[in-house]
Formats: C-alpha cells, sequence, structure tokens
C-alpha cells in the first residue's frame, strides 16, 4: 500500500506530531509558457462574472473561473502546508480579481495530501457545494494557525492514542482534536454533516489516488506546486507566480 493511501485510510504509522513537517522547497521546474503578445480580457457571459463560475474538474480539482481560458493556472495545495497558507493570504486575491476576473486566466486548486492531517480537511473543506470548496480552503488556510496550536496543546499521549485508535475512527479523532469540526461548523458545515464526510472512505481514497497521480505526472512533491497550461513552474510565492502568468499572455 502506497504512502498515500496508508494516509487517506487513516494508517497512522508516523506520530501525529511529525505530521506538522515542512512543506517542500521553493523550486521551478520548467519554464512557463510565454506569449509575445498580451492576451485582451475575455468578457463573462452576460450577467455573469467570471469569479462567480465555478465547477469540479475530472482531475478531481475545484476551478474557479472561464473554463476555456487561454492561461490555465493549477495549485496543488496541502491544506496542513504553512506555504500554502501564506501564498493563500499574498496571493489569491489578485488570482480572483485581477486575473479570473478578465477572463484570461483560470485557477484550480487540486487538494494534495502531505500527512495525516490534510485528510479531514480535505474532506470538510469539499464536504459543502462544489462553490463553497475554495473559499472554505482559503479560509481555512488563514485559520490553520489555530490547527497547530489544538495539535501541539493535545500532548504526545493524546496523540499516540489517536494513532492507536482502528483507522476508520482517526480520520474523524484528528478532525475533532484539531478543532477542524468546529471551524467548519462555523462555516456552515453541520457536525452530522461533517461526521458523514469523514466517515466517507470513497473520497479518503479518491483524494490518496488525486496525490498520487499528481505524483507520476506532474512530478509534484511538494506544495504549494503551481501548473501552468499543464507544465509543472514549480513552487514559489506569489511575485514570482504573477510573473509567469504575465509571460504566458496576462498582461
Amino acid at each position: 500500500m502506497n504512502r498515500f493511501r496508508q494516509i487517506a485510510l487513516g494508517l497512522i504509522a508516523a506520530p501525529l506530531a511529525l505530521g506538522l513537517a515542512a512543506c517542500g522547497d521553493k523550486k521551478e521546474e520548467n519554464a512557463a509558457p510565454t506569449s509575445s503578445e498580451p492576451i485582451a480580457p475575455i468578457a463573462a457571459p452576460a450577467g455573469k462574472s467570471w469569479t462567480e463560475i465555478v465547477a469540479k474538474t475530472e482531475e478531481g480539482g475545484y476551478r474557479l473561473g472561464n473554463p476555456e481560458a487561454p492561461i490555465k493556472l493549477v495549485e496543488y495545495g496541502a491544506l496542513s502546508c504553512s506555504h500554502c497558507a501564506e501564498f493563500a493570504k499574498e496571493g489569491f486575491a489578485d488570482i480572483r480579481d485581477e486575473y479570473v476576473s478578465s477572463g484570461r486566466v483560470s485557477y484550480e486548486l487540486r487538494l494534495f495530501m502531505l500527512n495525516p492531517y490534510d485528510v479531514p480537511a480535505s474532506l470538510l473543506a469539499t464536504c459543502s457545494s462544489t462553490e463553497a470548496a475554495i473559499p472554505l480552503a482559503e479560509q481555512f488556510w488563514a485559520w490553520q494557525p489555530n490547527m497547530f496550536q489544538n495539535v501541539q496543546a493535545l500532548g504526545e499521549d493524546k496523540l499516540k492514542a489517536i494513532g492507536a485508535m482502528p483507522p476508520p475512527q482517526q480520520i474523524p479523532a484528528v478532525a475533532e482534536a484539531a478543532g477542524m469540526v468546529a471551524f467548519f461548523a462555523s462555516r456552515g458545515v453541520a457536525r452530522d454533516q461533517a461526521e458523514a464526510c469523514l466517515a466517507d472512505t470513497a473520497r479518503a481514497k479518491a483524494l490518496a489516488d488525486q496525490t498520487e497521480a499528481a505524483t507520476k505526472q506532474f512530478n509534484v512533491t511538494g506544495t504549494p506546486t503551481f501548473l501552468i497550461n499543464g507544465a509543472n513552474v514549480g513552487s514559489m510565492g506569489w511575485p514570482a507566480l504573477e510573473t509567469k502568468l504575465q509571460q504566458a499572455g496576462a498582461r
């Protein structure tokens, strides 16, 4: 059984405290696509804004914006990743309001499982409507330091006790102990709805498969990792990524 499937099934071999590891080094993989000419803004359908158009993709991601945008930005992000939280704070509003709104760029979030905390967080962030998934992920990243504090306050004995639980019980136990259930409840995901989502092993396995596919197809090894029109351009902060979007024609 591969590591991602073990994580998704709640088979936590290492102490849970070790799950709060670094997200990965910032690096570039390939050059982003470039355009010698700027791409003109593309009008949204009458009465609509591109920032209101959300769809779930075949790859399991959540795409915001023009489905036919000439520049397709994908973020592989882990909800436990502090680098992802930093990027969300620095860059998401600009991506949405400056680039997605122009119709030239679509933004797709594909959740990546780095450790056992990402599984319950991802199940809960995607527990509501398709339209809610990206906003809930962004809000979770802003709240993320509270999760770290909650986990650290548990103590080693409590963490070991959770790790010793049968696999089906570990995912909801992690979610409860880390404060995730209460966080999402305050944002409209009722407790009974959360419990059902946390017990959905098929969705947990799908998250594992999505993560494994990212490593094999796009060489994603850390988060956040970005694709522009299918090319892995690596992991970087918002200023560097904005430059790549502009080089691709979003200017």
